[in-house]
């Protein structure tokens, strides 16, 4: 840290001096540490499934009905069911399975 800042007697005086001067130079380096920040969204993967056409027909008019894309409602679908199968070995769960993938009401 090269600089402090300094005290302002007016704000006119200060605004002048944060237009002048990179708040970068301020700013003890040295005392900085490195941190990691959750991921904000799970990572997703692509992956290929043959389903019947007319079970894709199907899907596409609930989503449709429901006013969400053809693929989220897969999801949708594909959480609450594992969490259902998850419900009935352990007898109890630790989250809700639509925020876990990604999804939240």
């Amino acid at each position: 840290m090269s600089e402090r800042i300094p005290k302002f007697d007016s704000e006119k005086e200060e605004r002048s001096f944060w237009a002048e001067t990179d708040s970068a130079d301020l700013i003890d380096w040295s005392r900085g540490r490195k941190v990691s920040f959750p991921k904000l969204k799970p990572s997703l993967k692509t992956i290929s499934l043959r389903l019947p056409e007319m079970m894709i027909e199907e899907i596409r008019i609930l989503a449709n009905r429901m006013d969400v894309p053809y693929q989220s409602l897969m999801k949708i679908f594909l959480a609450e069911r594992i969490e259902k199968e998850m419900k009935k070995e352990s007898g109890s769960t630790l989250h809700d399975g639509r925020e876990k993938y990604g999804k939240k009401e």
